[in-house]
């Protein structure tokens, strides 16, 4: 029996096997929660679609039919409290298993979720209530998030419905009493209450790397984005269990925690962990049986810093990688431990999977891969013109023959941001790369983020690979910062792994390591070694600050 994406698809490949086109089928009413989630409730009803680890190693297991069932009754219960289609609703629910029955209730209900992490601080919340137009709050208990999120509320926004799980709050609806009181039965509604496939369902704040967060809307339409995503990146077995680390306030957490593994129809496994620790995830691979495994290049850092001869790794059958740019040490260092290769692939808040080293691709250490076929991708220069081979310029998607599944709406409210990104057809990334001959992509950093010194364009990543070899660096970041003669010189800011310790002279170690393995005139000038790196709220390096920050 074919996999229930199958419906929705039609898929062509070229001689090697690679997915070369594909074409969507969907009806204008396409819902995820109707045509997948209850469809699969009756395709196969006792099936896990959910395996949920407490951050107490408590467990719980959800079929594809307890999904139908609780989805149903969280709508009836969000209805029971004034949500309606359009409606939009901030999710603040760290990885706990109410997220997967109130996304797919939202979805039902055409109302738009707003999925946010709990490191939020007041100011954030405010931003989002106020940036959205929040109508009601989803929230965690965790650490005072709730605290947090209702102190916000009287500095700006107009929530006017509030909701907490896993335990009662004075002023607060409590959702899981709310649900267990609430019906299963939840029919598709009709007329102007019908959610359409092109009209808003989720909404997420880009990660800020260079200005404040926007607010990328995407349609119905994204989830069937994500097929590729699942089917031909992940490589998800659908009688295996697929584990994501994402927290589910961020968009990667859909890319591998729901949409596509659903449609593949495979069990997705969550660890709802208050702080990463690698002693407590890597024998889960064996207890779990987990199969297919996609994490941030900094969740594989800390894992072959580990002995990792002392765990069974052998249930994983492939593994992927996105979030940030691969450093080939990382890929070569993973592989050796467990005989598997790291499947990069690269996306944006604002799209789904653009390039990729898909299943069938054979990959090379440090490259993004190749584009994703369901887009046409392109590497132009500044003048809007396809650069040759070995040319970098910014990676761009053409829209003019078609609109892309997977690619957000528009910012929200916010047009001139949008046609800044959206222009003559094109849509722009802002992230450099250059074509080899095979056709493979490799990244250069963002836009804003390349260094030109003397007359040279240098990417920050060629460096920080390079300096990622040595094996007392944890992190770093290579940044251009000003200077009289050159324009701008590169500077390297350097995390030290753990149990590393500086010595006289490892700036001038760093300095030859680099200029040995690659061209000279790209060596750091200034090195300095700093005890943590400014990130984003979704752990991306701001480079931009450490610039700022360089007098």
């Amino acid at each position: 029996m074919e996999l229930l994406y199958k419906n929705f698809v039609k898929e062509k490949f070229d001689e090697n096997g690679r997915l070369s086109h594909i074409e969507f089928t969907e009806n204008d009413d396409y819902n995820f929660g109707f045509d997948v989630v209850d469809m699969l409730a009756e395709k196969c009803p006792d099936k896990t679609a959910l395996l949920w680890i407490g951050d107490d190693f408590t467990e719980k297991r959800f079929s594809f039919y307890d999904i139908k069932r609780y989805s149903n009754k969280a709508a009836n219960y969000l209805l029971s409290l004034g949500i309606r289609k359009g409606d939009k609703v901030m999710l603040v629910l760290r990885r706990h298993y109410q997220f997967w029955f109130t996304m797919v209730a939202l979805h039902k209900i055409g109302a738009i979720a707003v999925p946010a992490t709990d490191q939020l601080m007041e100011k954030d919340f405010t931003y989002r209530y106020e940036t959205a137009g929040i109508k009601a709050v989803l929230c965690t208990p965790e650490s005072g998030t709730h605290k947090r999120a209702e102190a916000a509320m009287a500095k700006g926004g107009n929530v006017s419905i509030k909701i907490i799980v896993n335990e009662p709050a004075e002023g607060w609806e409590f959702f899981d009493e709310g649900i267990e009181k609430s019906s299963d039965v939840f029919e598709r509604p009709k007329g102007s209450d019908c959610p359409m496939k092109n009209e808003p369902m989720l909404m997420y704040f880009t990660s800020g790397t260079t200005s404040n967060p926007k607010l990328a809307v995407h349609s119905h339409t994204y989830s069937l984005g994500h097929i590729v995503t699942a089917a031909h990146w992940h490589n998800v077995d659908p009688d295996g269990v697929h584990f994501t680390i994402s927290e589910t306030g961020w968009g990667k957490a859909v890319w591998g925690k729901l949409y596509g593994q659903w449609f593949c129809e495979s069990c997705v496994f969550v660890y709802d962990f208050k702080r990463f620790d690698a002693h407590n995830v890597l024998p889960m691979f064996a207890k779990y049986n987990i199969t297919t495994f996609c994490a941030p290049p900094t969740i594989y850092r800390f894992l072959i810093k580990e002995d990792l001869s002392k765990y069974d790794l052998s249930s994983l059958q492939y593994a992927t990688v996105a979030g940030e740019a691969l450093n080939a040490e990382v890929f070569n260092k993973f592989y050796e431990y467990t005989n598997v290769k790291l499947m990069e692939g690269f996306g944006q808040t604002e799209t789904t999977l653009l390039i990729a080293n898909l299943r069938s691709d054979e990959p090379k250490p440090g490259s993004m891969g190749k584009p994703n076929p369901q887009y046409e991708v392109v590497i132009l220069d500044e003048d809007g013109k396809e650069v040759s081979t070995g040319q970098a310029g910014e990676i761009c998607v053409r829209i003019d023959k078609k609109y892309p599944h997977g690619l957000f709406m528009g910012y929200f409210e916010n047009g001139e941001i949008t046609l800044k990104q959206i222009d003559k057809d094109v849509y722009h990334t802002g992230d450099m790369a250059w074509l080899d001959e095979e056709g493979y992509f490799w990244y250069e950093g963002r836009k804003d983020d390349l260094i030109k010194s003397s007359g040279y364009r240098i990417s920050p990543f060629e460096i920080e690979s390079v300096i990622m070899e040595l094996p007392y660096v944890l992190e770093c970041a290579a940044t251009g910062v000003k200077d009289e003669l050159r324009g701008q010189v590169v500077k390297a800011s350097i995390v030290l792994a753990k149990n590393a310790k500086w010595h006289v002279g490892m700036e001038k170690e760093v300095q030859e390591y680099v200029k040995k393995n690659t061209a000279p005139y790209k060596y750091p000038r200034i090195v300095e070694f700093v005890d943590t790196l400014p990130k984003t709220i979704s752990g991306k390096i701001r480079r931009v600050e450490i610039r700022n920050a360089h007098k």
